[in-house]
């Protein structure tokens, strides 16, 4: 079984690595752990008044951030002495794309993805990665919701 886990850093990777842990997964299954880094463009006058170095230092740090995803969930992986074999793999385009495309390529039997969480306004601004992928996979996909606060102390307290 081939798994391909995206994570980007949130909460909602996080339950998803979580998530792939917790299963009993078939001898020489193995799990990709794949994260996204989109980058931003904008399509206005504004970019002739930003310095250069602008769009080089938020390259740089949405790399790190999702080198900093990459290296959390593979340190839970070795952690928990999963016996899946783990690749990494980190690519630059649209997230909700890349996802899709980059199952099609590795040949991936599931796909899974955190969710944000995100309604309302939010969710039309930022767009939903997770319905995305699972609108357009071609294969299975499991969308992990983070539990929220609130439901977490409920349940501690």
């Amino acid at each position: 079984m081939k798994i391909l886990l995206a994570v980007d850093g949130s909460h909602g990777s996080d339950a998803a690595v979580q998530q792939v842990l917790a299963r009993p997964w078939p001898d020489g299954s193995e799990v990709k752990i794949l994260s996204v880094v989109e980058l931003l463009t904008t399509v206005t006058a504004e970019n002739f008044w930003v310095p250069s170095s602008y769009y080089l230092n938020l390259e740089q740090s949405l790399q790190a951030q999702a080198n900093a995803a990459i290296e959390r969930a593979e340190a839970r992986f070795q952690a928990a002495q999963s016996p899946l074999k783990v690749t990494t793999e980190i690519l630059n385009g649209v997230a909700k794309e890349a996802i899709v495309e980059e199952a099609d390529r590795w040949g991936a039997d599931w796909i899974v993805v955190g969710s944000h969480g995100y309604r309302g306004l939010k969710k039309l601004w930022y767009g939903s990665v997770s319905q995305a992928v699972a609108s357009h996979a071609h294969c299975s996909v499991e969308i992990v919701r983070a539990e929220s606060k609130s439901n977490h102390e409920k349940q501690h307290s």
